[in-house]
């Protein structure tokens, strides 16, 4: 059976490896590319301290595109998130551009996905996956009418930054399908095989996944994060009010103390200026430090049962791929 969006991004198999901020690099993206998939540099790939320089900020990006091209010759993508200023978009995406990479994810939120973005892509023949944080029938018609070339829909059951609508990935999935002619791809909570084939039976026609890829031995994430994850279950993960919505992790003493001032009545802001941003990720995830750290992950790891090889874990998810 033909798959639209194998076929559009020049992949083998219609699996989309989740571009998690701190924790990818080359050597995982790669792997994942080579192992069939389409691989995904994420924010601060292949980093270990922040920079707010926005040059600097796409100078890495630079160096870690240059180094994923001599670790695979298959398509692989980089991400774009969609500010408000675009101060860190704009150079970004010109090194996209410059260094040729084939497929662009753009994360965005409602309202700033825009033809300036999209055509300088789309001359370069670069292919667009978009992801928006809140799937909606305006923001999907939209972006099918702007040009984009796969349409990401994330239900509440993913991991990170979540959703404002509390509408869980299978039940958001056919909603879009039915208004879109462009490929949907489900995002949220797909754990196994089960999860692949589920989504499929909703009219997906691929998956996209990022807590499955973290316990994996290229994944650069740390070994106690690893472990924690193999041992834990979606019943495990706590959820908590934060800025723009929710946010979901396994626990930690900061996490704790994020839900603790969520059952206090703290407001969304207070608790988002408490929970260390992006650098809380970079502790929690990458270090593997508790104090300080956030673990986040979406609902789908109960199946996880061991750290394996990327291939090993695009390999058993494709066995709910139709055939």
């Amino acid at each position: 059976m033909s798959n639209r969006v194998a076929h559009i991004l020049g992949i083998e198999k219609p699996i989309i490896q989740g571009p998690m901020s701190w924790i990818t690099n080359a050597e995982f993206v790669a792997a994942v590319s080579n192992a069939g998939g389409l691989g995904i540099l994420g924010p601060n790939a292949g980093q270990t301290t922040i920079t707010t320089s926005s040059k600097e900020t796409a100078e890495r990006m630079r160096r870690e595109i240059r180094k994923t091209k001599e670790l695979t010759d298959k398509p692989f993508g980089s991400t774009i998130i969609v500010d408000g200023d675009l101060k860190y978009t704009w150079p970004i995406l010109e090194i996209i551009i410059e260094e040729d990479v084939k497929v662009v994810l753009l994360n965005g939120v409602e309202g700033t996905l825009s033809e300036k973005i999209l055509n300088p892509l789309k001359e370069a023949n670069i292919k667009i996956v978009y992801r928006p944080l809140n799937p909606t029938f305006e923001d999907a018609k939209s972006a099918q009418a702007m040009g984009v070339d796969v349409y990401v829909v994330t239900g509440f059951d993913e991991g990170g930054t979540l959703p404002t609508s509390v509408i869980g990935t299978f039940a958001m999935t056919p909603m879009i399908v039915d208004v879109l002619d462009i490929p949907v791809v489900s995002a949220g909570g797909i754990g196994d095989a089960r999860g692949v084939a589920s989504a499929f039976a909703l009219g997906a026609e691929g998956v996209f996944l990022g807590s499955r890829f973290i316990p994996t031995i290229e994944n650069p994430a740390a070994q106690s994060v690893k472990q924690k994850i193999v041992d834990s279950s979606a019943s495990d993960l706590l959820l908590y009010r934060t800025l723009p919505a929710y946010y979901r992790s396994l626990s930690t003493p900061l996490v704790e103390k994020l839900v603790e001032m969520d059952k206090q009545g703290a407001s969304r802001e207070e608790i988002a200026s408490a929970s260390g941003g992006s650098s809380a990720i970079r502790i929690g995830m990458l270090d593997g430090i508790g104090e300080g750290g956030i673990i986040t992950l979406g609902t789908g790891i109960t199946p996880i049962k061991q750290i394996q090889t990327v291939q090993e874990v695009v390999d058993e998810l494709a066995v709910g791929i139709p055939q």
